[in-house]
């Protein structure tokens, strides 16, 4: 897990005030220890700088997938003290969004479309178990509050004759302040990595 992240992004994290980290990320700060605790995706996660090292505190036994914990390291870095817009955006519409999210870098929602198989009830008792919160949005959509600054909207489609069922992730408008597009992609893979993953 670690191994994706370069040192100097936890030797950054050592030399950043504690006080100003917590502020912009939401987290809260063990001196003692000295790690960061983060809450991602329902669970606290233990983020020990100095050891290099991120740690589930809390009961899942789900594995994240290495680009969540890739997200969770530049979320401390580069997060910002801003409200959520509360307005949903696509990969397309944040800056750049056009030309990078794609080739290499497209959003592997397919993982999800082709999961579920058109099984709308399954995929939402896939979400409610990720704490989910319903949204009105295409056949069946549920936000989740990744870390305190990052929510993410999962929608999906039915599939018919002529069309193939369809997922999609959306972003609050903010997310472009807070993260580069690269680690945006690690996010979204995680995020479809982990939605596909069989009901516990």
């Amino acid at each position: 897990m670690t191994d994706l992240i370069d040192r100097i992004y936890f030797q950054d994290l050592t030399e950043r005030d504690p006080m100003d980290v917590c502020r912009r990320a939401s987290c809260k700060y063990d001196a003692m220890k000295e790690l960061y605790i983060l809450p991602v995706w329902g669970d606290d996660y233990g983020i020990f700088p100095n050891q290099l090292k991120i740690n589930c505190m809390g009961n899942n036994t789900q594995i994240l997938h290495d680009y969540l914990y890739l997200f969770i390291v530049h979320y401390l870095l580069n997060s910002k003290e801003i409200e959520l817009s509360n307005e949903w955006i696509s990969e397309k519409d944040i800056p750049g969004g056009t030309t990078f999210f794609r080739g290499p870098h497209e959003i592997p929602t397919n993982l999800i479309s082709l999961r579920f198989n058109n099984n709308i009830d399954e995929f939402k008792k896939r979400c409610e178990q990720l704490h989910g919160i319903p949204l009105n949005m295409a056949d069946a959509a549920y936000s989740f509050k990744i870390t305190p600054r990052i929510p993410v909207a999962v929608l999906y489609w039915r599939g018919d004759d002529e069309f193939p069922a369809e997922s999609k992730i959306l972003y609050d408008k903010t997310i472009a302040e807070h993260l580069a597009s690269d680690i945006i992609y690690a996010l979204a893979v995680g995020v479809c990595e982990r939605l596909k993953a069989p009901l516990d």
